[in-house]
């Protein structure tokens, strides 16, 4: 929006841009209606005057454009009128018409009678970006396809694109009277010593895909389709996206930065000290490490949050920051500096019209620059500046390092940096480090998966000394080594976060299925790296949400593999959270099944579109998937698998529409059935669940997905007691809310069905008993299934419930509440299912399947469980298993 600006302030642009600029001062007089229309009317007044000056050619017709728009622009900053991102996008939206118009002209003086095409002019930097300076370079990538470019009948493909590449270089870049058009520069290419300047479009495809270095690739995070064959460059540039934008953190690209960041510090070294002669571009805290800083926090995070690739620097310090990934502060110090830091740049460039960065050694100079800015001398303006420079430069440092710490290949010195770190056992720890610089280890065979281990290495052997048990953590550590097919990734994102390395060493000592998927799929710690990953956790309908967006319009496999891989991470994330100590594990369990319940529904919205595809819809008719057991209750653990019920609602001899049609039974029975393999079959991602749908009527003998009449119809007449107890923790997770409140209504309706209260009783004892001799504990601290456990609970809250027909919530812990309040059970029976349902939660995730910790683990859990040690968490476990074993003894021997 356009500042509102007096004619008093647009005079003064106007005068101090005659005193102080050469250049604007000469535009002045060879433009003077520009310089009328900007006193009269403002900025886009003159701007607009501006495009609309010709001239003899097309060079001469752009070259007067451009020196016009430079003064139109010049004088619209200088009075405030326009912000930055106002003086900046016009600039660049010139620069692209120019090409167009240069490369147009370029190509119909060899084929008049052609329309332009099949040739792509693709912006990096600045101007890809639209952020080009006042006086500046614009990056390019020229890119033809020789199927679609015009050429005469005798010219080679690749010959024609270079004539007409060098013809509109010529035009950009001839300087006359009136000035030039852009400097361009096409070195960004792939080997620009020698590579043509215009590429075939399918061997840059090739090289980005296989070849690309890591500060190539970055180069294209600002990359557009600016003029030419847009859609051709769009090709391109979505072609080669997955290998700009990776899913795991490229650290290789982050290491480039900062090496690249390091050899700018010490090549201009005499301009990095703040002060006159400084370099606004290239100095410590200036232009470019505040792009950098922005950069690097871009890649680490881009791949995985596509939102985040804003390519504008003001634009993606506010993504960043709204997504958590800085801080509002840092955002905020970052924009204010780049904001203030171009705007002074301009002001240099603005004197001569010369692409220049360094602020003025000379006092005289530089006090012309800081009148021209408005300011009375050039101390004024250092003193404006330097407050920023610092706030860049304090950022930036924290993202490099000029030394790093690396062990020792001498034994004996080897030795003693190990025991100074902490380590008891320090031989042993000694032989891993040995074993692993041996090379044995795939992926430890290559130089920079060296290079990155040895960097990392310091790192993680501080964090894993520190720990519980460091031989223990270091064999799993192996584990994890001899596992990976490359672990340069991974190496490089433990050197670059200590903090991971920590929770590294923490997962190793005590979490061995976390350690397994690491070991399977090391990526996973990539969703750890910053505190955003800690926060809670959506919703079950908020998240089913956010997976179903996020794979809109993707192919059906690609779809269901994403969705398994945002599932799993989701669930590594949770089990670091428990071990963390972030959240309590009652909390977590609830996470675990909102995570669970909305991979169900984002899975079967997707692959129910995939079989209407073949099979259309059944008019009138929707599925709806029952969780039973812990998923009901919202109380998963890590290891829990899913007890599944399908129900479907039809119109009596329904069938669908599709060019493949099928009876509403057959229809929800197929599908059912590829539900239930998205969600447990094994694939590159991995399984998500272990699906058990045994639950159903007639258990696995029945068909796999019922209609709700005929559910209904069993389970009024042909079910068990134990059915019905196992229908208590019943919740529908799919279908309309219509359909699932009448699956709700019919569930409650069979509960309070009035079945004789002494036969619910016997046949839950019978049912108790019969688990009992068939699933014995798996050891002393089953606090599951042995005596007291959450299964005796279990029994004795749902015989409540059928025989009193209150308290019918699938939740537990509400169940209770109602039941305490009805006086049929005692006011200790919540607090026991917390304490046991926090223990199991942890035990499933830290202990083994006897569930019983490791001795290192055992204060871990007895903290994780709210008590100060393992004999306390015993003693407490104890009691609540006691009055548990009351409870249900109690709840069965009543006599009516």
């Amino acid at each position: 929006m356009e500042a509102t600006v007096g004619t008093s302030a647009r005079q003064a642009a106007i005068d101090r841009a005659r005193a102080y600029s050469p250049f604007l001062r000469a535009a002045i007089e060879a433009f003077p209606g520009i310089s009328e229309a900007f006193e009269r009317d403002g900025g886009n007044s003159a701007v607009a005057r501006s495009l609309e000056l010709s001239g003899d050619s097309v060079g001469e017709t752009l070259r007067r454009r451009r020196h016009a728009l430079a003064l139109a622009v010049a004088l619209a900053d200088l009075s405030g009128e326009e912000p930055l991102e106002w003086v900046t996008r016009a600039l660049s939206d010139f620069a692209d018409a120019a090409m167009d118009e240069a490369l147009t002209a370029a190509m119909m003086e060899r084929v008049p009678d052609e329309e332009p095409r099949g040739l792509a002019i693709l912006a990096l930097g600045k101007l890809g970006s639209r952020e080009l300076n006042y006086s500046s370079d614009v990056d390019l990538v020229l890119l033809f396809d020789p199927e679609t470019l015009p050429r005469r009948v005798r010219d080679d493909p690749g010959e024609a694109a270079v004539r007409y590449g060098r013809r509109f270089v010529e035009l950009m870049q001839q300087r006359t009277a009136d000035g030039y058009v852009a400097r361009v520069d096409l070195r960004l290419r792939p080997a620009p010593e020698v590579t043509p300047i215009v590429l075939p479009v399918g061997a840059a495809i090739s090289y980005y895909e296989s070849s690309a270095l890591p500060w190539e690739r970055a180069a294209f995070i600002r990359a557009r389709a600016a003029a030419g064959d847009r859609k051709l460059g769009q090709l391109f540039l979505d072609e080669i996206r997955p290998f700009i934008w990776r899913r795991a953190v490229d650290f290789g690209a982050i290491e480039e930065i900062r090496d690249i960041s390091l050899r700018i510090r010490d090549h201009y070294a005499q301009s990095q000290a703040f002060g006159p002669g400084y370099d606004l571009k290239r100095g410590r805290g200036g232009i470019r490490e505040a792009e950098f800083f922005t950069q690097v926090v871009q890649l680490i995070h881009g791949g995985r949050e596509p939102e985040l690739r804003a390519p504008a620097k003001l634009d993606a310090l506010s993504a960043l920051s709204r997504a958590g990934h800085l801080e509002p502060e840092v955002a905020d110090a970052i924009g204010n500096a780049y904001r203030v830091l171009r705007t002074a740049e301009h002001r240099i460039q603005m004197i001569d019209d010369r692409q220049e960065h360094r602020l003025p050694a000379s006092v005289a100079a530089l006090d012309q620059v800081a009148m021209l800015d408005g300011k009375e001398n050039g101390s004024q303006l250092l003193a404006a500046l330097a407050p920023h420079v610092e706030a860049v430069g304090l950022q930036f440092d924290g993202l490099i390092s000029e030394r790093e710490e690396r062990l020792s290949n001498d034994p004996d010195i080897l030795r003693n940096e190990l025991a100074s770190m902490g380590f008891d056992d320090v031989e042993e720890a000694c032989r891993r480090v040995a074993d692993w610089r041996s090379g044995r280890a795939r992926s430890l065979r290559s130089p920079a998966a060296r290079a990155a281990f040895e960097t990392m290495l310091p790192t993680l052997m501080r964090a894993v000394a520190a720990g519980p048990e460091p031989v223990r953590a270091l064999n799993r550590f192996s584990d994890v080594v001899d596992k990976l097919s490359s672990g340069v990734n991974l190496y490089r994102l433990l050197s670059a976060r200590p903090q991971l390395a920590d929770l590294l060493a923490l997962i190793l000592a005590h979490a061995p299925p976390l350690a397994d998927q690491l070991g399977r799929r090391p990526t996973l710690l990539d969703g750890l790296i910053d505190e955003s990953s800690f926060g809670l956790p959506p919703d079950a309908e908020a998240l089913a949400a956010r997976f179903i967006a996020a794979v809109d319009g993707e192919p059906f496999d690609m779809a269901l593999d994403r969705i398994r891989r945002m599932v799993g991470e989701r669930r590594f994330a949770l089990g670091v959270q428990l071990l963390a100590a972030h959240r309590d594990p009652i909390v977590i369990a609830e996470g675990y099944s909102d995570l669970a319940e909305a991979a169900i529904v984002a899975l079967a919205d997707g692959v129910e579109r995939e079989f209407a595809r073949t099979h259309g819809e059944v008019p009138g008719g929707e599925l709806v998937v029952l969780g039973l057991g812990r998923l009901g209750g919202r109380a998963l653990t890590h290891a829990s698998d899913l007890d599944l019920i399908y129900l479907f609602d039809a119109p009596p001899g329904a069938q669908s529409t599709g060019s493949k049609p099928l009876p509403a039974t057959d229809y929800y029975n197929r599908l059912a059935s590829r539900i239930g393999a998205a969600l447990g079959t094994p694939t590159a991602a991995g399984p998500l669940y272990d699906i058990d749908t045994r639950l159903r009527p007639q258990g696995a003998q029945g068909m796999l997905a019922v209609s709700l009449d005929a559910f209904e119809a069993y389970q009024r007449n042909d079910a068990w007691t134990w059915e019905h107890m196992a229908l208590c923790r019943a919740r529908p997770l799919t279908g309309s809310a219509k359909a699932r409140i009448r699956a709700r209504e019919i569930i409650c309706s069979i509960l309070r069905s009035g079945k004789d209260p002494a036969k619910i009783r016997a046949d839950a004892a019978s049912m108790r008993e019969e688990m009992a001799r068939h699933k014995a504990p798996a050891g002393p601290l089953d606090i599951k299934l042995g005596p007291g456990g959450l299964v005796d609970l279990e029994f004795a809250v749902h015989t409540l419930q059928l025989t009193h027909r209150i308290g019918l919530d699938p939740r537990l812990e509400v169940a209770i509440a109602a039941l305490v309040e009805a006086g049929l059970m005692d006011g200790e029976a919540d607090p026991d299912l917390r304490l046991l349902s926090r223990l199991l939660v942890v035990l499933r995730l830290v202990g083994t399947q006897a569930m019983e910790p490791a001795e290192e683990s055992r204060d871990l859990v007895a903290a994780l469980c709210g008590h100060e040690g393992w004999p306390s968490l015993l003693a407490a476990v104890d009691e609540a298993r006691h009055r548990n074993s009351a409870r249900w003894a109690s709840v069965r021997e009543i006599n009516e």
